[in-house]
């Protein structure tokens, strides 16, 4: 009877264990945080909110345009909240997410309606590297870059 209940509470722990730290797990919740921090950046973008846009992005942030041009922060935000970059619309595609430790990978196809300052309505469909790091238990964007496809 003793070694049935040491075998029975050894499974258990054992299952306990591997449950709890899963990397299965924890890399499908760490996706799942990146894909909402992406989705909440896209409707930042959209309708943009300088707090919401501060909150997601890195203080470090590199944000590259296809046209070749590289913004910091404060030059990705006040383009968005002036009108200078205006999405009417964002949709994205062909997602992908890998998660290395800290560190989240997305590539995506973005397809937006814009209404830039001096340019008028427009189309544009590129493709899309972020790099999100996660700092004090939240996902901040670091880095992206767009290329022509």
């Amino acid at each position: 009877m003793k070694h049935k209940l040491k075998a029975v509470l050894l499974i258990t722990l054992l299952a306990m264990i591997s449950i709890g730290t899963s990397p299965v797990k924890a890399q499908s919740k760490s996706v799942n945080q990146v894909a909402e921090a992406v989705e909440k950046l896209r409707k930042a973008m959209v309708d943009p909110d300088a707090k919401v846009l501060d909150e997601l992005v890195s203080d470090s942030l590199s944000y590259g345009h296809s046209s070749g041009v590289v913004q910091t922060k404060a030059q990705f935000i006040e383009s968005l909240t002036s009108g200078s970059s205006d999405f009417v619309s964002i949709d994205l595609t062909d997602q992908t997410i890998r998660v290395v430790g800290s560190t989240a990978v997305v590539r995506h196809i973005l397809s937006a309606a814009t209404n830039d300052k001096g340019k008028g309505p427009g189309n544009v469909k590129i493709g899309i590297l972020l790099v999100w790091v996660k700092t004090k238990g939240e996902w901040k964007l670091l880095a992206r870059q767009a290329v022509k496809v």
